[in-house]
């Protein structure tokens, strides 16, 4: 329970401000519920076993998997709210600092330098080797405009990028999502081989949902996962209620149902027993997150994100000693981790950030903690940050706002950006889309997918033109290099039929086929020449035969192009 006593706020608000914290973690806890339960994966969990495997590989994919990169990002969320000023000790303002924090601030004397300018405590001494060999970066505070101090909201707008998220309302996608969203157009019907993402800790997190479906597969703790990677099996059906209730029979189903479509928990198990881990790894939860993440790396299993995460940083209260324990754990597991990977020289291709939902304010409260703040620092590890530093400017402690909060000097997207573009290889214009348009600014941090110098990289801001109208074709065909997609979205007007709306930027052939949620093809909605423009397409009046209330998918083929998504049958 968080403390509310604050010997720096002796506002009227206060309490009040305090009962809204707790019933924003109420609220948040009910939105996770159905996360929680522990039958939330992938989109495509409830398609039947003939239907993934019936599509051979589609174009898209296969250029995917051959793509110029085998780089992969970690992600680790820091979940609470981490303190910035326990993490980055800022040298050249340590008096003001250490004034501030009477009662919990870090004693030179405790303080590893690793500049003139800057350190960390010495209970993350861990990452002293890998700051050595060049392998560790922390970029200063890293925040938005209007920075949010609430757990739900700040940990929505880190995952979705929409500031104009307010209270629990926002865009319900995530950065990540709507980049693999673009990569697998068709993944309802044909996802790729190895999951595309990898999430351990369900609880509210957008980061990898997309408009369809969340792209990553989840688990709700390290547990599970190790279950899964032992074993090859998602659920263990055995421990299912029997009894003479209709709800073991239904979960049951269900689980069965995962366990027979859900084949990437056996690509989890292949590759987890072709690599091994040959470093001792402590015995918590986190460790044991990055231990299993470099034995599935290790077992080349081909995917190219994963996000972990790490609780219990809401220190409202006796904050030294849960800081340390805290940050001590993350330290000696990362460099277990890079150690791991260093055996089979895949440390190169494995890039770490953190993340948090906020920082944490510049003084001390009455229980020996800080509460919600703003900026804070982001923590880059890996070989491909090609040297370590600190990077960009750190928030001044003179200056700090009415409330004692840093003021952030590195928009979060800018980080995002540069390692979707620079790190996972992904074209600027593409890049920008996934930001909501936001055209971020590049940042040195040591790698590029170019091979031009950083300099030209961060000066070219202007995305890349393209002709009004697609290149003309003598014989009819799609060209290979189209200038624009075709656009598509369930439509339901007012008498609930349910249409597909279809703006085709060329004339082609269109063949949209109906599938129900067991991969059974029902019908052909539309197979026919379309011209260029717009159609609205409905499903009923085309579709032979009754079709049941619930949900399907259809599949769109133009030319090389495989599109699907879902449909309401009311």
């Amino acid at each position: 329970m968080c403390d509310t006593h604050h010997i720096h706020d002796n506002s009227p608000h206060k309490g009040l401000e305090h009962e809204g914290h707790d019933l924003e973690h109420k609220a948040w806890s009910r939105r996770s519920f159905l996360q929680a339960l522990g039958i939330a994966g992938s989109g495509s969990m409830m398609l039947g076993s003939n239907f993934l495997t019936a599509s051979a590989p589609s174009p898209l994919t296969t250029a995917i998997s051959a793509a110029n990169t085998d780089n992969i990002l970690v992600l680790i969320r820091l979940n609470g709210g981490n303190d910035g000023l326990s993490t980055v000790i800022p040298i050249q303002q340590y008096d003001t600092y250490a004034n501030q924090r009477p009662n919990i601030y870090i004693p030179e004397s405790k303080v590893l330098k690793l500049t003139d300018d800057f350190g960390i405590p010495s209970y993350m001494g861990a990452l002293e080797s890998l700051w050595g060999d060049g392998q560790f970066k922390a970029v200063h505070g890293v925040g938005y405009e209007n920075q949010s101090l609430s757990h739900f909201t700040g940990s929505d707008i880190y995952a979705n990028t929409d500031l104009t998220t307010s209270g629990f309302q926002g865009l319900d996608t995530g950065w990540m999502g709507r980049h693999f969203e673009s990569l697998y157009p068709n993944y309802l019907i044909n996802p790729p081989d190895a999951p595309a993402a990898i999430q351990i800790g369900s609880i509210a997190n957008l980061v990898f949902q997309g408009e369809e479906t969340n792209y990553a597969f989840v688990t709700n703790n390290v547990d599970q996962l190790e279950e899964i990677a032992q074993t090859g099996q998602f659920y263990d059906i055995a421990t299912a209620p029997f009894d003479n209730c209709m709800y073991g029979d239904q979960l049951r189903f269900l689980r069965g149902v995962a366990n027979t479509t859900y084949e990437y928990a056996g690509k989890i198990h292949e590759a987890y027993e072709r690599g091994q881990n040959e470093v001792e790894y402590q015995d918590n939860g986190f460790a044991r997150q990055l231990a299993l993440l470099a034995r599935l790396i290790k077992g080349n299993l081909g995917t190219k994100v994963y996000m972990i995460s790490m609780g219990g940083f809401d220190t409202h209260g006796n904050q030294p000693l849960a800081h340390e324990r805290l940050m001590s754990a993350l330290s000696i597991a990362v460099n277990n981790f890079y150690e791991d990977l260093g055996f089979t020289e895949q440390d190169n291709n494995v890039l770490s950030m953190t993340f948090s939902e906020f920082g944490r304010r510049i003084f001390e409260n009455g229980s020996n903690g800080t509460d919600h703040g703003k900026a804070a620092p982001t923590l880059f590890f890996g070989s491909g940050l090609s040297g370590s530093a600190f990077v960009g400017d750190h928030p001044s402690l003179d200056e700090p706002n009415g409330r004692g909060n840093l003021e952030y000097t590195m928009d979060f997207r800018d980080l995002y950006g540069t390692v979707l573009a620079e790190w996972l290889c992904v074209p600027r214009t593409s890049v920008e889309q996934h930001l909501l348009g936001y055209q971020y600014r590049a940042i040195n941090l040591g790698f590029n997918c170019s091979g031009e110098t950083f300099d030209d990289i961060a000066m070219d801001n202007d995305p890349p033109t393209l002709p009004d109208t697609p290149p003309s074709d003598p014989d009819g065909q799609i060209p290979d290099e189209l200038p624009t997609q075709v656009v598509h979205r369930p439509y339901y007007p007012t008498d609930n039929n349910p249409h597909i709306y279809l703006e085709m930027p060329f004339s082609a052939h269109v063949d949209i086929q109906l599938y129900n949620i067991l991969g059974q093809n029902v019908g052909t909605v539309f197979n026919e020449m379309m011209l260029e423009g717009s159609a609205e397409i409905n499903i009923r009046e085309r579709v032979r035969g009754s079709l049941s209330t619930g949900k399907y998918i259809y599949q769109i083929n133009v030319s090389d192009q495989k599109m699907s998504k879902s449909v309401m049958i009311m």
